[in-house]
């Protein structure tokens, strides 16, 4: 879905990015849409219809892929006026209250009907735009809670769509994790691929709804996931570099996991009678923190070298050109549960308050370029928590620091991550000042059973 149309969303952009919100302390929507502008972002994916980010996005010129999570499915699927009622109020009424007058830019004034034939006619094929029905629906963690009701809520979302005379410009599709398909371990090798048995057939029919209405199969790709759950992964494969011993499939070459997993998917749909469907990828990144192998360093080198490779036109060996690619993810979620691992909460190419962690050059140059951060961001005083320096027993403060983190954000300390090395007294004051921070510096909060001080530092 976009929200408006001008002049800047029309220039060919492959790179979007995911902004997630599950953080206890929120940069306000306005100041983070200033952020993509400011950064050049033209696409974005929400995971959810937050009505104040999406008032901030009109006008913006962003083009938005709007999520609809996953508890919504039951009752979309089984009810379509449920479906019309989620067009109606997140898709049509945001277009409809800017569509008499959009303005963007000093002299740039047209209806939204004007922008589309301006759109068609000067720049020949219509902005894409998507509603993303779920996410990763049929993740094994799920237990199948959601498979059943994915389909159903595809086809009412499109049609509620179409009838709201939408549907030739916004497509419904389905984001699904990349364990869908795989190759089976006696020939790891793209060209045995096809989708996962036991959810075979409810996927096809999603791929038969999606091929029906001209809508991409969208999916996640993870790299990093291969390095996280296989101690004797080859690290290079990892990466873009060409570092790494290719693997051979037939004629083929593949130099790194990213496109030997891309074109796994695409055997798996020529298999299915689906050999040109188009794709694109939902959400592909790495974390900085929360693992041996998350950190800056290797974030910036698969960032860097994922966006040279998708904008390059170089491609897969199945699927020459440039590859549509959402980053996963903008600013980190110290909120997330971390049942999949520490690392979840620190995916962000920005820290929480919007700063850039590393240089990032987003035309794919592999230029040193700096992200630009986020302005007017307003902090709370220079103030901590850190254990009491004249505590002795720190066996009695443990409690103390296992409530903090219950609370907290403590993936930082864990095994591998970037506060691994801090001293006991270093973790207790970590834990204890991360509670205290997240609940808004409040004196009761700093207190922990009197183990626990504030520090107020002094600026001159």
């Amino acid at each position: 879905m976009t929200l408006i149309v001008g002049e800047a969303t029309l220039a060919a952009n492959i790179v979007g990015v995911n902004w997630g919100r599950m953080a206890t302390h929120q940069l306000p929507p306005s100041l983070v849409v200033q952020m993509l502008r400011d950064n050049g972002f033209k696409k974005v994916k929400l995971f959810d219809a937050d009505e104040k980010t999406m008032r901030a996005l009109m006008g913006s010129g962003i083009e938005v892929m709007l999520a609809i999570p996953n508890y919504m499915l039951q009752s979309l699927g089984e009810d379509y006026g449920v479906a019309e009622d989620w067009v109606a109020q997140n898709v049509t009424r945001f277009i409809r209250n800017a569509g008499v007058n959009i303005k963007y830019g000093p002299h740039f004034v047209f209806t939204i009907e004007t922008a589309a034939k301006k759109c068609c006619q000067t720049y020949g094929d219509a902005i894409y735009r998507y509603v993303a029905v779920g996410n990763e629906p049929f993740l094994k963690a799920y237990n199948g809670t959601f498979a059943s009701a994915t389909l159903p809520a595809l086809q009412n979302i499109q049609e509620a769509l179409n009838k709201a005379n939408l549907g030739n410009r916004i497509k419904a599709t389905v984001p699904i994790n990349a364990d869908i398909y795989n190759s089976p371990a006696s020939n790891p090798v793209p060209s045995a691929g096809e989708f996962r048995q036991e959810d075979r057939g409810t996927v096809l029919q999603i791929v038969r709804s999606l091929s029906e209405n001209n809508a991409p199969f969208t999916v996640n790709i993870y790299p990093f996931l291969s390095l996280y759950v296989n101690p004797y992964f080859p690290v290079e494969f990892a990466f873009f570099d060409g570092r790494a011993e290719p693997i051979q499939d037939g004629t083929a070459l593949y130099t790194n996991v990213f496109d030997a997993n891309l074109d796994t998917l695409v055997w798996s749909l020529k298999k299915a009678g689906y050999p040109d469907m188009p794709i694109l990828v939902g959400e592909v990144g790495w974390p900085t923190d929360g693992d041996k192998n998350a950190n800056v360093k290797y974030a910036q080198r698969f960032n860097q070298g994922l966006l040279r490779h998708a904008m390059s036109g170089e491609g897969t060996p199945l699927r020459p050109g440039k590859i549509e690619v959402y980053l996963f993810s903008l600013i980190d979620e110290n909120a997330k549960s971390t049942a999949p691992g520490a690392f979840e909460r620190h995916w962000g190419l920005f820290e929480y308050d919007g700063k850039p962690k590393y240089e990032l050059d987003l035309s794919g140059h592999q230029e040193n370029k700096a992200l630009v951060s986020a302005v007017d961001v307003e902090y709370l005083p220079r103030k901590w928590c850190v254990l009491d320096p004249d505590q002795k027993d720190l066996i009695s403060s443990r409690e103390a620091v296992e409530y903090a983190c219950s609370h907290a954000d403590c993936t930082a300390l864990g095994y591998g991550s970037s506060c691994n090395h801090l001293s006991l007294q270093g973790n207790a004051s970590y834990a204890f000042n991360m509670y205290y921070q997240m609940r808004g510096q409040h004196s009761d909060d700093c207190d922990f059973s009197e183990v626990a001080v504030q520090q107020h530092k002094i600026v001159t």
